[in-house]
């Protein structure tokens, strides 16, 4: 056989030829690699979405182009030999965008932007297939990416502008100078803005060439990898003979996740993705025969095609795995995965091979020395995840049953996947049901009892949850038995049962919002003006600190961490990784030329670790090399030699030990055994709330590049430039003033880009100081999640006294935070602040509270809180007197504009007609304090420059993250000096940022210098005079000090939100219905970027309620149209962090859901229920009798599986 070694292919409309590429090349690297950085890597893994891409192939005997959206992160270069890539660069720019592109950015579907390019290419792909989707189709487009910032409703309203809407109603009129669109094409909000028509007859068409380009063998390799391309099934056969122990490679899901993470090495790979004899399907009189290498995207068409091609009693098997196919991973995923890749992986948790089973499918394979010859196996139609969409299973089922024409079973197949290793059949259950009546309901629970007793698993099962997961065996067998009942028309069910026995429905997204009016004349202020880098940020131009171009010289960084929860270092050995050609050095604690040790509060953290290891994931040392390849395997060959020594990990465990930090704030205020004696009832008990991982797209990334004169130039992706700045001075041992951090914009942070990002900067900086070179580190996903920290784990103990009538009169609340190994503002790696600062945590608590009394006196929970609502002129627990206070009346609007009343006795009457679906709704209000507690923080500065041509430059010490600050600031400036806003400029923050100076020449630089100087110290002098007059005694470094130094929060702001959910009791299956908010923010800077910010914060918050995506339910947003503020200035009120609060309304109406669920089996014991309301939680809580029977108790020596912090 004579193999090709040249790779062709068309990238954005050009032909594109290479020789011999790496096998291990991916085809992000590759595109990043020639300058076509709007491609982003998130995660590496398939699973976020920021790297998707378009590919285009032509099917000659269908004579079709097929267009699919693909994660680049796994698709390897060699395997698009024939086809055509288009990348965000590809479809439009700045001065050109694409309407999607366009459109997206100016209904502020983009805010930190580093998702942005994978969302417009997912759209982009869809309408390349279909110009007219539905828009359940838009919606769906995006299941395969993640958006940490807008939460997704300006995207998908912006998709629905693109779909063919079937819902013809007018858009409702609210606000029509407001461009905050409801997605709709006749929007009112939007008839100011013209946007591009779209037109798919000009998209980039298909080139020419490549549909007449023929196909040949190829063979490429590197060092360590040989890849081969057949182009026919015989062609495989020979190469799988020659190389019997080939991997067969065609989506790369797996295989490239093995290599990038698992460190499962591929030697030889044979790429199968064109061989059209495995990528065929025929309808057939005995059933549907499918190629084992059509893609899961595929299959689900032609499944489309046989339920209308066979006979209605025939397409059972069809249409359930139709309907299950959709929750198989993601869009992007689904595209290039293959039928024949998730059998062959044999995952306990696949979503075909129980289906298969019990469909009795057939599977033929073939090799060189043999026939073709068949392998009966089985599929599922039942599966429980913790996400809905793009998700393993937990368990999943693929039940069937032959019945006679009395009911009787003649054959039975249940399949379960989740339970052991493998998919694994139930015989004993099969054997006893074969025989019995269907309709006879003693026979279900005698199936219950021997399937309980058929799946024992220990309380240490690999993957944990062992009771839940027998519960949903046994709620997967009552949703069939009914299924079965209901369509063989066997008995009638009763209608509790009959509306609950289907799966939860997830709606199209829908909402409104009702805002404040912006002042009129030519206000800038107020204004809903889109990002200011969203047109850049959508049409992939947005330069981020990876994005910044390869300089001359420049290395690659990769750390090396520590593989022990605590241990000594005994010994560090670099010497293999140093011998791999391209490592150009190894440095840890030895090498620092300053100090070692950091801290944030206290010293107790270090850059490398030196002589001892306190979490998994500590950095020990930094391995620098040519590229970043070269330094991630070099890293991996560093060997240390550790002694173990003893952890804590939870909360209880350093209770017990004593092991606390030695800054403990506490806050009294009254006579709280006074309170405690007069009070009518006392309740006490506790409140957890769990970890949560920031997630921002960006990883932590740094630049350092060393100058002349010891000094370094910083670009960092961190929220705290100047404290990067001193601590890389710290770390070299050189002044602040050598050290310049450069900041342009960071793909999101959330707070954990706040201190632990510090060390990476560190890190670098000791390498580029030793080497004199720059040098370079983006985190991998994985790296990111085990170096940096999460949200703090909180444990609160509470007790609360009340009069008969619900006012509180004394509480009592200890918080326990589990910090990690360090004292960051926050044994498991030290914790970081995340958004809301501790504040979502504790009003988590005290609404616990406040819930758990409210039972215990057997009112509603509503009720007991608009007791104790906060009124105009009280103080808080910290003296602060409430002014100008709106929670009330916030609250007030909320109750009304949600109908809480009507919808509380509307989930009643569902709940007592659904007798495995249950509703709850919570209503709850939130104040949350905005400003730094530690006073000097509560500063901020500015610089503005006017040029003589009349533009304008400015410059601010804030960080632009996705939150819009860099817009408000120009419209800010804009207002202020009555300026057109595009004669605005902002610069990226530079600690060292000083312009307008004149060139230095015709001896002139000392006078106009020196004067300039002289200038800004007589300024600065006149300021300090008060302070050198009260501190006469004082040096100048002293009274500097005293004037930085120089209110607990400045003021509030408050919300309120109502939220309804419906819960499936068989399962813990959720989803949200509805959910209203309104927030007095004040005198907004720019409404649509503010109420960007409220949905942003709700989706963060149900991120560590529900540990879920979800953005398919009605949102309703209003703000409080009465503007009041504490401050004068622009009278707007912080925005970003207090929706935060809100989301656990949907936590509190799961709650409610559950004790609805337990009413109805006279279970009137208090709910316990921890945070984050998972599936398993929210099932084990509804405690029935199927709970009961499949509890797995605890034997002595078992350990759970998962350890909660």
């Amino acid at each position: 056989m004579t193999f090709g070694n040249k790779l062709r292919f068309y990238l954005n409309g050009t032909s594109v030829e290479i020789d011999n590429p790496d096998p291990d090349t991916t085809l992000l690297n590759y595109v990043r690699s020639i300058g076509l950085t709007g491609t982003k890597l998130g995660c590496g893994e398939g699973g976020c979405g920021a790297c998707t891409i378009m590919i285009s192939s032509y099917n000659k005997p269908l004579d079709k182009i097929f267009h699919i959206s693909a994660n680049a992160c796994l698709t390897p270069l060699c395997s698009i030999d024939g086809k055509h890539i288009i990348t965000i660069e590809g479809i439009g720019n700045v001065k050109n965008p694409h309407p999607i592109q366009e459109r997206l950015a100016l209904l502020h579907g983009s805010q930190c932007g580093f998702c942005t390019p994978g969302v417009v290419m997912s759209l982009y792909s869809l309408l390349r297939n279909n110009p007219n989707p539905s828009e359940e189709e838009a919606e769906e487009c995006f299941d395969g990416n993640l958006c940490r910032c807008t939460g997704y409703r300006p995207i998908l309203d912006t998709a629905k502008m693109f779909a063919c809407v079937e819902n013809n109603d007018p858009c409702e009129n609210h606000e029509p100078q407001e461009n905050v669109g409801c997605g709709k094409i006749d929007c009112c909000k939007l008839n100011n803005i013209q946007f591009k028509k779209y037109d798919a007859t000009q998209e980039l068409i298909f080139p020419p060439s490549l549909m007449k380009y023929v196909a040949e063998p190829l063979h490429f390799h590197s060092s360590k990898t040989k890849w081969f391309r057949p182009i026919n099934l015989d062609q495989l056969l020979l190469l799988k003979t020659e190389y019997p122990n080939a991997t067969l490679v065609s989506g790369n899901t797996r295989v490239g996740i093995e290599t990038k993470f698992e460190n499962i090495k591929h030697d030889v790979q044979i790429y199968v993705g064109d061989i059209p004899e495995l990528k065929s399907w025929e309808f057939k009189e005995d059933g549907l025969s499918l190629g084992a290498n059509l893609t899961i995207s595929q299959v689900q068409d032609v499944l489309k095609e046989a339920c209308n091609y066979y006979k209605p009693h025939q397409i059972q098997i069809f249409e359930a795995l139709s309907e299950n196919l959709k929750r198989f991973a993601t869009n992007q995923i689904r595209n290039i995965s293959t039928l024949a890749g998730n059998i062959i992986e044999n995952s306990s948790t696949s979503d075909l091979i129980p289906l298969l089973l019990s469909s009795e499918s057939i599977f033929l394979l073939t090799s060189l020395q043999s026939t073709l010859k068949k392998v009966v196996l089985f599929l599922p139609a039942y599966k429980q995840s913790k996400r809905h969409y793009g998700d393993r299973a937990i368990v999943n089922a693929g039940l069937s049953v032959s019945l006679d024409h009395n009911s009787q079973v003649q054959k039975a197949c249940f399949a379960f996947g989740g339970m052991y290793g493998a998919v694994t059949r139930a015989p004993n259950a099969e054997n006893f049901i074969e025989g019995k009546m269907w309709a006879d309901e003693n026979v279900l629970e005698q199936l219950i009892e021997v399937l309980c007793e058929e799946f024992q698993l220990s309380f240490s099962v690999i993957g944990g949850m062992a009771t839940y997961r027998k519960t949903l065996v046994v709620g997967f067998i009552n949703k069939f038995w009914y299924d079965v009942t209901k369509s063989a028309n066997i008995a009638a069910l009763s209608p509790d049962i009959e509306n609950s026995i289907g799966e939860i429905k997830r709606s199209i997204s829908k909402g409104s919002q009702t805002i404040g009016r912006p002042e009129g004349g030519n206000k800038i202020v107020g204004k809903s003006i889109a990002n200011a880098s969203a047109i850049k940020q959508t049409t992939g131009q947005a330069v981020y600190i990876d994005d910044i171009p390869r300089i001359e010289g420049e290395l690659c960084g990769a750390f090396v961490t520590s593989q022990k929860a605590h241990a000594k270092i005994l010994n560090i050995d670099p010497t293999q990784a140093l011998n791999i050609p391209g490592v150009k050095g190894f440095f840890s604690a030895k090498d620092v030329p300053g100090k070692n040790s950091w801290g944030i509060i206290i010293e107790d953290e270090e850059v490398f670790a030196s002589k001892e290891v306190f979490y998994v994931g500590q950095i020990i040392g930094l391995i620098v090399a040519e590229t970043k390849k070269i330094a991630q395997e070099a890293k991996d060959l560093v060997k240390i030699e550790y002694e173990e020594l003893p952890y804590i990990l939870t909360i209880e465990e350093a209770i017990e030990r004593n092991s606390y930090y030695p800054m403990t704030p506490q806050l009294a205020r009254g006579d709280i055994e006074k309170g405690f004696q007069e009070a009518d009832h006392i309740f006490e008990g506790e409140a957890r709330s769990g970890a949560q991982e920031h997630f921002y797209m960006e990883t932590n990334t740094a630049f350092i590049i060393p100058k002349e004169d010891d000094e370094f130039e910083v670009h960092s992706g961190t929220q705290v430039p100047t404290s990067t700045q001193g601590n890389i001075a710290e770390v070299l041992g050189i002044a602040a003033n050598k050290v310049t951090c450069r900041v342009k914009r960071v793909g999101g942070a959330f707070g954990g880009k706040e201190t632990k990002g510090l060390l990476i900067s560190m890190g670098l900086a000791v390498g580029a100081w030793h080497l004199k070179k720059p040098i370079r580190c983006a985190l991998d996903r994985n790296e990111d999640m085990i170096i940096t920290g999460q949200r703090h784990p909180f444990l609160g103990r509470w007790k609360v006294g009340l009069t008969k009538d619900g006012k509180i009169l004394a509480c009592e609340l200890k918080y326990y935070l589990n910090s990690g190994g360090t004292s960051d503002v926050s044994i498991e790696v030290a914790q970081v602040a995340r958004l809301g600062f501790g504040q979502p945590q504790a009003v988590f608590i005290v609404e616990s509270m406040l819930n758990d009394a409210a039972e215990g006196m057997g009112i509603d929970a509503d009720e007991l809180r608009e007791k104790n609502l906060y009124v105009e002129g009280l103080k808080t627990p910290y003296n602060q007197t409430l002014e100008n206070w709106c929670l009330p009346s916030v609250y007030q609007q909320v109750k009304e504009t949600s109908e809480f009343e009507k919808r509380k006795k509307e989930i009643e009457e569902f709940n007592s007609n659904n007798k495995w679906r249950k509703r709850g709704i919570a209503l709850m209000p939130i104040k949350f304090g905005v400003g730094y507690c530690a006073l000097f923080m509560n500063q901020a500065g500015a610089l503005v420059h006017i040029y003589l041509d009349g533009s304008v430059l400015i410059s601010h010490g804030g960080i632009e993250m996705g939150q819009g600050l860099n817009t408000k600031m120009l419209q800010i400036a804009s207002e202020a000096l009555d300026v057109p806003i595009n004669t605005v400029h902002l610069m990226e923050y530079a600690t060292n940022l000083v312009i307008n100076s004149s060139p230095t020449s015709g001896s002139t630089g000392s006078d106009l210098n020196g004067n300039a100087v002289n200038n800004a110290c007589k300024i600065l002098a006149e300021r300090l005079k008060p302070y050198r007059e009260k501190m006469p005694d004082k040096s100048f470094e002293e009274i500097i000090k005293a004037a930085y130094h120089d209110r607990m929060y400045s003021y509030y702001t408050t919300g309120a939100a109502c939220s309804e959910v419906e819960i499936d009791t068989l399962t813990g299956d959720h989803t949200i219905l509805r959910t209203d908010i309104c927030m007095d923010i004040g005198r907004s800077l720019n409404y649509a970027l503010d109420v960007g910010q409220m949905k942003e914060g709700l989706y963060k918050a149900l991120d560590g309620v529900l540990m879920n995506k979800h953005y398919t339910f009605q949102m309703e947003i209003c703000t409080l149209q009465d503007l009041r503020n504490i401050k004068p200035g622009a009278s707007s009120k912080g925005i970003g962090e207090p929706p935060l609060l809100l989301g656990s309304t949907v936590f509190f109406a799961i709650r409610e859901a559950i004790k609805a669920a337990r009413k109805c089996n006279n279970n009137n014991a208090p709910v316990v229920l921890r945070l984050p309301a998972t599936p398993e939680r929210i099932r084990i809580a509804c405690d029935d009798e199927i709970v009961r029977k499949c509890k797995v108790e605890k034997k002595d020596g078992e350990f759970p599986w998962v350890i909660e912090p």
